[in-house]
């Protein structure tokens, strides 16, 4: 059974509150995306497996230990989750990135597929999947059942804010895929966005409308 894991940490949530302000420029908007996806991919990747090895330092042999098998990969959905993509390679640059293109249908908001490019060894890599926010959970369920037919060793979803709702729809549909997020926030509204929440994350994050 995956978990949920509601990250507290206060940095993350000093910089969402300012995330959250209607008054924040696209350009620190973007830049604390980045941020706080660097933050929570270090809480994400805190189980992920090492292995020993022998190190030459300076002045004797250390014995250390360094990530076992093929690094991560991480897959943001199209558009908003590309914000996240720079903070998370931060910490893990030789990780591969896969590219999933959804959009929300705007009068039923059911995710609609038009893009998917996943690396060839997806089946050997753990695959964290990036997106802003977790509202109605169609489109990170969708996004999961793709990672799914490639079959990577284990998923974790990544998203700064979640909505109730959406938590329990990702639970129902996929229980085996741990969830990290920022906060959880009141209820979906009827255009079926978070409230209080931060508004459309990714025209927030390119300054579209």
């Amino acid at each position: 059974m995956g978990k949920t894991v509601i990250l507290d940490h206060p940095l993350i949530q000093h910089k969402l509150s300012i995330l959250r302000n209607k008054n924040t420029s696209s350009n620190q908007f973007r830049a604390l995306v980045s941020e706080i996806a660097t933050l929570m991919c270090y809480e994400a990747t805190r189980d992920i497996p090492l292995k020993e090895v022998e190190v030459e330092t300076p002045l004797a042999i250390a014995k250390t230990k360094v990530i076992a098998g093929k690094k991560l990969a991480f897959v943001p959905i199209l558009r908003a989750g590309l914000g996240m993509v720079d903070g998370v390679l931060a910490l893990l640059p030789s990780a591969r990135v896969g590219h999933i293109g959804l959009y929300r249908d705007p009068e039923t908001h059911q995710p609609m597929s038009y893009y998917c490019k996943l690396p060839a060894d997806t089946n050997e890599r753990e695959v964290v999947l990036l997106d802003p926010m977790l509202a109605t959970g169609g489109s990170a369920i969708d996004a999961i059942s793709k990672i799914k037919q490639h079959k990577a060793k284990s998923i974790k979803f990544m998203c700064i804010i979640a909505a109730p709702e959406g938590l329990k729809a990702v639970r129902e549909v996929h229980p085996d895929v741990d969830i990290y997020c920022g906060a959880v926030d009141d209820y979906l509204n009827e255009q079926a966005y978070i409230v209080p929440g931060l508004g459309d994350a990714g025209d927030r994050i390119f300054g579209t409308k």
